[in-house]
């Protein structure tokens, strides 16, 4: 591999052989994934060897985020073309372990997924190619896999240049300490915008002058420092299961008075799925109930009546300004959860991402904030 500043917004990798990469290469493929780039990785006519190299050599190179199978609702999918079922040769093994879902693995940072890892063969079905017995995608959906990558690197690589360009405030205290947040560490991807959280208690803070106090945690629910936090906050992408003795903390936390606020991070189902079922356990078969419009959450700091979507979503639901949608559990009284099933924290940062299906940047920072003082204040 030549090392030189590279220029385009995607790099190809495919082979059906066993490979390494050295220090100087494993460091230079990360800068320019990080500045911006997409490498893909073609396992040649579905070469295990392959495959498993690239997943190796992108553990070693993102050791904090290893790759990941994406998800069924990964923009990746429906970036061109709506891909919910392909078709593989008629012998490959490929067709009866995904049960003919594309298969892409990915590694995944601030909401954009950087690296790409096709575990079936896309060249021979770029070339026209169509041989029966190989764990390949056949001619049409290889292509509509490619098309799909194409259209969603290059639309991140403008994303992840502007996000690059912001200069974000620290996290720093300021004034006097009367809220500490903690995020939800869990066995899943719990972690996906670094900065959101605080960003969004420096802007509540400027806005009501409500002292704050920064430095969020980041605790798993066993950790007994979660009582000492009044507000636990949770996100995610995908799936995830906590264990029983996490679902009885957390059952106790909210006894005690605390409070949980989640939301699903752009908007994906995976996670929606996984918190619903995961909620009901905590309060034993009780569901999450749509908060209604006239609820004093909507109320203050902000007067919140339809608020702007991103684009993405906006196509589902048919018009840029919408009603929030927020979904709560009370508990003696008062909500002891609130849910938002669209995504928020990518508007904290002021950068949704253009595939998130969630509110605005402004909409976004205004519901947290009137969630935080819910909270302050209940």
């Amino acid at each position: 591999m030549q090392l030189s500043k590279d220029q385009r917004p995607i790099i190809y990798f495919s082979t059906h052989y066993k490979f390494t990469f050295d220090d100087a290469e494993r460091k230079w493929l990360r800068a320019y994934m990080l500045d911006g780039g997409t490498v893909i990785f073609n396992a040649g006519l579905g070469s295990l060897p392959a495959y498993k190299s690239a997943v190796r050599e992108l553990k070693i190179m993102f050791s904090e985020n290893a790759p990941h199978p994406l998800s069924s609702d990964h923009p990746v999918f429906r970036s061109y073309f709506d891909l919910q079922r392909v078709e593989y040769g008629k012998l490959s093994q490929a067709a009866k372990e995904s049960g003919h879902l594309p298969r892409l693995d990915g590694v995944t940072l601030n909401c954009r997924t950087l690296a790409l890892v096709s575990r079936w063969g896309l060249s021979i079905g770029w070339e026209g190619t169509e041989r029966s017995k190989n764990a390949a995608y056949l001619i049409n959906d290889a292509r509509k896999i490619g098309i799909n990558m194409i259209s969603y690197s290059i639309a991140q690589r403008a994303w992840a240049r502007q996000l690059a360009g912001m200069q974000f405030e620290g996290d720093a205290e300021l004034g006097q300490g009367k809220m500490k947040i903690a995020q939800v560490k869990y066995d899943g991807k719990w972690k996906t915008r670094s900065k959101g959280l605080s960003l969004l208690l420096q802007t509540f803070n400027r806005k009501t002058e409500v002292p704050v106090k920064f430095g969020v945690q980041q605790l798993k629910l066993t950790d007994p420092k979660i009582f000492n936090a009044p507000l636990l906050y949770m996100t995610g992408h995908g799936d995830f299961y906590l264990s029983n003795k996490e679902v009885a903390k957390l059952r106790a936390y909210l006894k005690n008075g605390g409070f949980l606020f989640a939301e699903s991070c752009c908007g994906r189902k995976g996670f929606d799925k996984a918190f619903r079922a995961e909620i009901e356990r905590v309060f034993e078969g009780k569901a999450l109930e749509l908060i209604p419009s006239n609820s004093s959450i909507y109320a203050y700091p902000n007067k919140i009546g339809k608020i702007a979507v991103t684009p993405s979503l906006s196509a589902k639901l048919g018009g840029v300004l919408q009603e929030p949608v927020l979904e709560g559990i009370k508990q003696d009284g008062h909500y002891a959860v609130i849910y938002s099933k669209y995504g928020m924290a990518g508007g904290w940062e002021m950068s949704q991402n253009p595939y998130a299906d969630g509110y605005n940047d402004a909409g976004a920072i205004r519901l947290g904030q009137n969630i935080l003082m819910h909270v302050i204040t209940k």
